[in-house]
Order: C-alpha cells, then structure tokens, then sequence
C-alpha cells in the first residue's frame, strides 16, 4: 500500500468529527456562506479569517495546574500548526474541527482591545496579570494583518497594568517600543516557548513557527533591552525531544532567560487521535515507541485530566525528566527568576491624563 504523503506546511492531517454534533450544522452552514461571499472553495489550503465579536475577552483561570489567574487569547484557532496544541479541542465548542479547521479556520476578535478596555476601566477590577496567549499564539500569522495584539498592549499601557506575554513568534520584536515602555513600569514579562533546537524536528511538530534559531535570538534581543524572558520548553514528548531538555534549558539561559518551565506532554480530547494519525506518519520507525513512552507518563493513557499530575507526569521517564528540570536549574539558573509584576499601578493613568491640563 502507498504510503500517504503528509501535507506540508499543516500540523494536523485530517479533520476528525466534532464531538459536539448538535452545533455541527448551524456553523458549518455559517462557514458555507462565507465562503461563497468570499468566493473561497471549500477545501482550498489557504487559511480562512473568521471575525467574531465576543461579548467578554478577560477569561478567570481556574486550573489548579497554571499559575495564571487571568488570561485573554485575540484569535481562536491558530495557524502555527502545533500537532500537539491542547487548544486544539476549543476549536470544536465553535462548531470546526480540532484538526486541520483549527490551523486553517482562525477566528478574529475584532473588539478584543475595546472589550479589555471596558474590563480594565471597571470600578470593580481588581489588577491582576492577565496572560497573553493562555489559548492560541497572540502572535501568530494573523497579527501581522490585524494587529490587534498590539492594540491590546496598548490599552495595558494606557492603564498600567500588568499582562504576561506567551509566544513562539518573533514578530513580537514589532512591539518592541510598546515592550520597552510597559517594561519601564515594571508591567510586562515575556514567556518564550523552546521546544527543540532540531529545525527538522521544530519542522515537523510546529511547521509554520519561527525556527528555533529566531527565538533564541528573540530572547537574546528581549533580554538586551531589558525585558524579563522565561523559557517555555514545553511540551516535553518522550522520545522526540526529551533528550534535549539540558541543552534547551543552557542555551535559553546563554542566551538570557532568567527561568524555565516545562511540561510533559498529554493528548487530551481529539488530540490524541490526531496525534496518533500523524506520527505514524511523519515517524513511522518510533511512532509505536513514543506513543507508548507517553502513555507510561500517563497511568497507561495519552490523555490525562488528574490535577497535579497531568502537566508533570508520574512513572520512571516522568521522574527522569523532573531530575532533569532539577538538574537544569541548579546548573544554570541559580539565584534567578522571574520578578513580580506591579499591579499598585492600575489607576495611575488618572493623574497621568490630569498632567495634560
């Protein structure tokens, strides 16, 4: 039997069915009539721009397992094609598939920045660092064209108030001028995400990312100006990447984050059938291995729901890459980490604008 080529340039290689079948319809009769306004076809590979306007951009977060409490995510779906994106399920509560509609179906917020402002001007708000890409990369492929992460940045200044910045994209250098300024108060920190410094194996995991040689230099040009940067060497996959978790956590550190994170990987809802699809795809000769050394990290499953555990891990290979992580930390972060943001300023923007008169 001929084996099927993968499509290039895509994470996913299929789309699996929703789980949410009583939506299906209604959205994709939606999808249908937008693609006959915009004269698209229907499967074309291009990359389709949805915009959406949600009545709330601020999500609480409640998982035990993160330590953000707030988060705000200005596209829905993402272009990057990470296989293994566990934002890919929330694709599905829209109506599209967690597979190739969530690279190719991205949905744009549109009153993203008013809708912060709104939150942020509210007598009842309380300053808290709200995250930047909890979900999708707000620095994806769709932020050259819309801009609305910039906007958004722009509404934080205004109002000093802190936020949290998460990305694999080094378009994030554009900001640059808006980084330095929330910097001078004290209001910005910049998560990195590293996830191998093998450009055939950031090819095929994150096949339209920056390479992992721009985001070293993206840290490198963060940290010169200042700017707090923290390595995201996430998620860790047994078998593919594992091996790299050392020389990952050294060279970010050489070349300016002050700290590291990790995870183990864990492929939750359709993810894992999509997963599952594409690496015995892309890396027949392992496929069965890897796929095994995952599910060992998981009680004998690929997905995992367990607080505490799930974004760690247990077993042997779990331990193994957690005296890793230790190791790491010991060796080349020591006496470092991330400083406090300062929410004391959130509604110093008053006396600011007072000064014009």
């Amino acid at each position: 039997m001929k084996k099927s080529p993968l499509i290039k340039g895509r994470g996913a290689q299929s789309n699996h069915p929703n789980r949410f079948l009583a939506h299906i319809q209604e959205h994709r009769d939606d999808f249908l009539e937008y693609c006959r306004i915009q004269d698209e076809p229907v499967d074309n590979a291009k990359t389709l721009y949805l915009p959406i306007h949600p009545k709330t951009i601020v999500n609480e977060v409640k998982s035990p397992d993160l330590s953000m409490e707030f988060s705000m995510n200005p596209y829905q779906g993402c272009e990057h094609g990470c296989v293994y994106c566990y934002a890919r399920n929330t694709h599905e509560y829209w109506g599209y598939s967690a597979g190739l509609d969530f690279e190719k179906r991205i949905l744009i917020k549109q009153n993203a920045a008013r809708l912060l402002e709104e939150r942020l001007k509210k007598k009842s708000w309380k300053a808290n660092t709200i995250v930047m890409s909890g979900n999708t990369d707000c620095y994806q492929p769709a932020e050259k064209k819309f801009r609305i992460t910039r906007a958004c940045l722009q509404v934080f200044l205004k109002y000093r108030h802190p936020v949290g910045i998460i990305t694999k994209n080094d378009l994030i250098l554009r900001d640059l001028d808006l980084l330095r300024e929330l910097n001078r108060y004290n209001l910005v920190a910049v998560h990195i995400s590293v996830t191998t410094l093998s450009e055939r194996t950031r090819r095929m995991l994150e096949p339209r990312t920056s390479t992992a040689k721009k985001r070293l230099k993206l840290i490198k040009k963060l940290s010169e100006a200042g700017i707090p940067v923290n390595a995201m060497l996430a998620p860790i996959i047994p078998g593919i990447n594992s091996h790299e978790l050392l020389s990952l956590a050294r060279t970010c550190a050489e070349h300016g984050a002050i700290s590291f994170g990790y995870t183990v990987v864990r492929l939750n809802g359709a993810i894992g059938k999509l997963f599952t699809e594409w690496i015995r795809m892309a890396m027949p000769d392992r496929a069965s291995k890897v796929l095994n050394q995952i599910a060992s990290c998981h009680g004998g499953q690929l997905n995992d729901s367990r607080f505490g555990i799930r974004t760690r891990g247990e077993g042997k290979l779990a331990e193994q890459i957690k005296e890793m992580a230790r190791l790491a930390r010991s060796k080349y972060y020591k006496g470092k980490g991330l400083p406090s943001l300062d929410a004391t300023l959130h509604g110093s923007y008053k006396n600011d604008q007072l000064r014009l008169f």
